[in-house]
C-alpha cells in the first residue's frame, strides 16, 4: 500500500512539473518592419525577441526610423519612436496587430 502511494505521489509530481509552463525568455514568432537604406526599402526581422527588454532596432536611424511594425510574436510589443524604449507617440500592439500606416519605431518592448 505505502509503494502505491509513493508512486501516484511521484507520478502526480512528474506531471505538475510537465504542465506549468517555465518563465517567458523569449517571445515566440517575428517582429516585422520595414526600413530605408541606400539600397531602398527593407524588409527586418527580430525572431524570438527577448521578454522584458528593450530592443533597439539596428537599422533605424536618427534620420530614418524603421515604419510598418507587425506583431507576429506571441507577446504584446510596444514600440517606440525614439531608441532606448524613450518617445512621446508609443503604440501597444497585441499579438497578430500592425501599428497605423506610418508609424515610425526606432525600439520595442515585449511583454
Amino acid at each position: 500500500m505505502r509503494l502505491r502511494n509513493a508512486a501516484i505521489a511521484a507520478a502526480s509530481a512528474v506531471t505538475l512539473v510537465l504542465a506549468v509552463p517555465g518563465s517567458a525568455n523569449a517571445s515566440f514568432g517575428e517582429f516585422r518592419y520595414t526600413y530605408r537604406d541606400a539600397g531602398g526599402e527593407r524588409a527586418g526581422r527580430l525572431v524570438g525577441p527577448p521578454s522584458g527588454a528593450c530592443v533597439n532596432l539596428a537599422e533605424a536611424t536618427r534620420e530614418e526610423p524603421a515604419r510598418t511594425p507587425k506583431n507576429r510574436t506571441g507577446a504584446t510589443a510596444t514600440v517606440f519612436p525614439g531608441p532606448d524604449c524613450a518617445g512621446d507617440g508609443s503604440y501597444v500592439l497585441r499579438p497578430g496587430f500592425v501599428a497605423p500606416e506610418g508609424a515610425a519605431v526606432r525600439s520595442v518592448v515585449f511583454s
